[in-house]
């Protein structure tokens, strides 16, 4: 059973940056598309950015131009370098395959934009 263990969110001011990190447990993750995802205070869970097997990206229109995703298959890590981070931003930040897979979600990260 594939497990994901985020990591490396917390508060950050307005134009600041953060690097959060998905460990992945499991065989086989180079082969799959990996996305992450974020969920805002009554909101409904979104589509960030996602990276295929050989590390072609794409990203939702809200943060292209500031986030990157990008992974080590070696590490079966994949990370999203977040920059000039806004308070609309702030959420829940989870990683899963692409498309997402029910019943794999971890426990996400918190991400808090504020002055």
């Amino acid at each position: 059973q594939v497990q994901f263990v985020e990591s490396g969110g917390g508060l950050v001011q307005p134009g600041g940056s953060l690097r959060l990190s998905c460990a992945a447990s499991g065989n086989s993750f180079s082969i799959y598309f990996m996305g992450w995802y974020r969920q805002a205070s009554g909101q409904q869970r979104e589509l960030v950015a996602r990276i295929s097997s050989r590390g072609s990206t794409n990203y939702a229109e809200s943060v292209k131009g500031r986030f990157t995703i990008s992974r080590d298959n070696a590490k079966k890590t994949v990370y999203l370098q977040m920059n000039s981070l806004k308070p609309e931003d702030t959420a829940v930040y989870y990683c899963n395959f692409y498309p997402d897979r029910v019943g794999v979600w971890g426990q996400g990260t918190l991400v808090t934009v504020s002055s």
